[in-house]
């Protein structure tokens, strides 16, 4: 009899789905990278000469888009991870062992999200050293707690919506769909190249309204010292807050969705 939270079976799970994308390591951690550290060769040479050193919240354009990049990889990567979990087994007939070992919704649920937050940090982690070692790249911390609470909420947020995208989808269709007409164009739009101020106050307020946004400018802020959110530490940390409550209810509602069975249970 197993009473209590099943600790031994939630490691056990975690360490599968760990183990299930790092056998394929190149694809899952360092290809991601690359095709991250691509959008700022890309953008940094079509900018070029005196454009792109021009000043962006006090740093030069590679600089800025730096943290935005790392933070884009990184929610991507965990909402894939996630999303393949319950989707891969019900498309090949495996989901059985998913429901069948004794795990609560609950710890499955942390194991899934905790695996796809692991993999969000280790391509952030491959990311960031290769933005390190970009020429005029300057990759200082200026306010560690904001790179961590941002970095892990933004994984989490991600995984947490990979999840919701497996029950719900019935074929890779679908939760292709989900990352191509949800996921990627609110990384893009979220001002990951760009500061808001430049945008009309109509795009300006639509910006506002993406918690992609919060979560980028957050985690850039963490490395800059400056932000688009708002011109004092008050409102980087009202938006730590508005994110973890956001979270929160994300997490709530993909319990509730979890243990009612839905598309996962006949």
């Amino acid at each position: 009899m197993i009473t209590g939270f099943n600790r031994i079976g939630l490691w056990s799970l975690y360490i599968k789905e760990i183990r299930r994308f790092l056998k394929v390591q190149t694809q899952t951690v360092w290809a991601p990278a690359i095709t991250t550290l691509l959008f700022l060769v890309i953008f940094t040479v079509a900018l070029g000469g005196d454009r792109a050193d021009r000043l962006i919240l006090g740093v030069n354009f590679a600089t800025f888009v730096a943290p935005g990049l790392i933070m884009m990889g990184m929610m991507q990567n965990a909402f894939a991870n996630a999303s393949f979990s319950l989707l891969g087994g019900k498309m090949q007939g495996t989901i059985i062992d998913y429901l069948m070992p004794p795990l609560s919704n609950g710890e499955l649920m942390i194991a899934i999200v905790g695996a796809a937050i692991t993999r969000a940090v280790m391509v952030g982690g491959a990311v960031a050293l290769a933005m390190a070692l970009w020429p005029g790249v300057d990759m200082q911390a200026a306010h560690p707690w904001a790179i961590v609470w941002f970095g892990l909420m933004g994984a989490m947020m991600l995984a947490l919506m990979g999840l919701l995208a497996s029950l719900w989808a019935d074929k890779f269709d679908h939760n292709a769909a989900v990352t191509n007409f949800i996921v990627a164009p609110l990384s893009l739009l979220s001002g990951t190249f760009y500061v808001i101020s430049n945008l009309s106050p109509f795009f300006q307020a639509i910006s506002r309204a993406n918690p992609f946004f919060y979560l980028i400018s957050g985690f850039r802020f963490g490395f800059l010292g400056e932000s688009d959110i708002g011109n004092t530490n008050m409102a980087v940390l009202g938006a730590a807050a508005g994110v973890g409550v956001l979270n929160l209810v994300l997490g709530v509602v993909t319990y509730r969705v979890l243990k009612s069975g839905w598309k996962i249970k006949s």
